[in-house]
């Protein structure tokens, strides 16, 4: 089975175009009430950056904040907040794994990743999980309040140093697809688990959760034809992928 990556095109050219045209940057609902955000991220320092800059934006108020995964989700399932901004990488998890968590305890609730990560499959996996926009943690000020601002509204944010970088991957993932049936994440999850890493330690090193390096393991396993962990070995020196940089 063809890897199948969210199509972001979209999401890209409607953010670019939101942002050519006259709105309201009052920040309010549609009631007029100030949106409510919910902070989560690992990083005291970060939050507490993130909710003096939200403080002084015009009708956006930092509602909560949470540390971890687990403190997220339990945050925004009371609070319902209209935005929940959330980093990639928690002590106890995957942010981008909780999101659907999120959004079936407070399906009314926007979620805005703010990371690091600039790798396109990021970008794809946190959208295909439910997030409406996408923001590195590099971009300006303004650019974070106008993906609030924008996902409150409906629309999809994407950073546009993210969007050509990853229209450009999901065209090449497309024209290398029949070549090479598996994805460049699952390259690396096969190459981690041929030189006899545990599905924790993959984890951790990609910062994902242990059930996605499982399931990532499961599809290689099946694309391959595979059925030991000796003939994935095998696989990975007959085309030499132990020796790819990590």
């Amino acid at each position: 089975m063809r890897h199948r990556y969210f199509s972001v095109l979209d999401l890209w050219l409607s953010s670019v175009s939101l942002r050519e045209r006259l709105r309201d940057d009052s920040g309010m609902d549609s009631n007029g009430h100030p949106l409510r955000v919910v902070l989560a991220d690992d990083h005291a320092v970060v939050r507490a950056g993130l909710r003096l800059l939200l403080e002084r934006a015009d009708g956006i108020t930092p509602l909560a904040e949470a540390a971890t995964a687990e403190e997220t989700v339990a945050c925004v399932a009371r609070l319902h907040p209209d935005v929940a901004l959330i980093d990639v990488t928690m002590p106890d998890g995957s942010g981008i794994d909780v999101i659907p968590q999120l959004l079936e305890s407070s399906p009314e609730t926007k979620v805005v990743v703010l990371t690091m990560h600039d790798d396109p499959w990021y970008v794809h996996h946190a959208f295909e999980a439910g997030a409406r926009g996408y923001v590195v943690k590099e971009a300006a000020d303004a650019e974070l309040v106008a993906a609030i601002r924008d996902v409150a509204a409906g629309e999809t944010y994407l950073s546009p140093t993210l969007g050509a970088r990853v229209v450009a991957d999901e065209r090449r993932q497309r024209a290398e697809a029949d070549a090479d049936p598996l994805s460049p994440r699952e390259h690396e999850v096969l190459r981690l688990l041929a030189l006899g890493h545990t599905n924790q330690e993959i984890a951790q090193q990609l910062s994902i959760s242990v059930r996605t390096a499982e399931t990532h393991r499961a599809h290689i396993m099946r694309k391959l034809s595979l059925g030991s962990r000796a003939e994935l070995v095998r696989y990975a020196l007959e085309h030499d992928l132990l020796s790819t940089a990590a």
